[in-house]
């Protein structure tokens, strides 16, 4: 496991991403599958103008509006189980935090195209993204439910700024639209049981096409200053910290946003 952990490290640092084949069980993927389509069927109806018009992806999965406290602690203790906590802390050994969940879907609406993006340009203008990219650490750790097209990547754009072709698309400058192709993206397909790992502030888009349902997990090194990112719905409460097997995760997010 050891080996893996380096092996992993080193293609983050790297390339900014790595996938792990087969990574989770038919059964480890079918009890997940059984909550999330729970959330997803109920944040549908709840939201269905928007899901109909607007949406391609939810978010605060582990919140209290969808799921019971029982399908809650289920989802995590998938999320710190030892498979992912491995995973975590072979890219960020200190103090790993969790931030939010998301889970992303084919839109309705066939206007919306895949677009390019870094996630830190929707929290930051264009000189201070130049900074975060080589400041925080906020990781996506992406599980598909079902088998799908996957990510696109632009490698090694988690430690540099973008090229013009890049910067132009994703910004959508000079005539350009953020659906366009890159000659820089390398496509990841995903079945699955598959584990994608990949910088946040790296440049990306989700594929639409075949079944997607992804849920995505994201973490952050305790470091940084991103505890007020963190939605307190989202968190177990002091009962079910005592029923996840092991919490540290949570914990250390919890303990951030009491010391903030």
């Amino acid at each position: 496991m050891a080996e893996n952990q380096n092996q992993w490290l080193s293609q983050y640092d790297e390339m900014g991403y790595f996938v792990v084949r087969n990574y989770f069980s038919k059964t480890e993927m079918a009890e997940l599958r059984a909550v999330i389509l729970t959330f997803h069927q109920l944040w549908k109806q709840d939201n269905d103008v928007f899901y109909q018009e607007d949406a391609f992806n939810s978010s605060l999965i582990t919140g209290s509006e969808y799921l019971s406290p029982d399908e809650r602690v289920k989802l995590f203790n998938f999320i710190s189980s030892k498979k992912l906590m491995t995973v975590i802390k072979a890219l960020i050994p200190s103090k790993p935090a969790f931030m939010n969940t998301q889970l992303f879907f084919n839109p309705v609406n066939p206007k919306l195209k895949d677009f390019w993006h870094r996630d830190c340009q929707y929290d930051h203008d264009i000189e201070a993204q130049k900074k975060v990219i080589h400041e925080t650490q906020v990781v996506h750790l992406r599980v598909p439910l079902f088998d799908e097209l996957g990510v696109e990547l632009v490698p090694g754009t988690h430690k540099r700024w973008d090229t013009e072709e890049e910067f132009n698309v994703r910004q959508e400058e000079k005539g350009r639209l953020s659906s366009e192709h890159l000659t820089t993206g390398k496509k990841i397909k995903l079945t699955a049981g598959d584990l994608l790992v990949f910088s946040a502030d790296m440049i990306h888009r989700g594929l639409y096409g075949l079944d997607r349902l992804a849920l995505d997990i994201l973490v952050f090194d305790s470091a940084a200053n991103l505890a007020d990112f963190v939605d307190d719905d989202c968190l177990p409460d002091t009962q079910m910290l005592n029923e996840i097997s092991d919490p540290r995760l949570f914990k250390n997010t919890l303990d951030l946003k009491t010391s903030t």
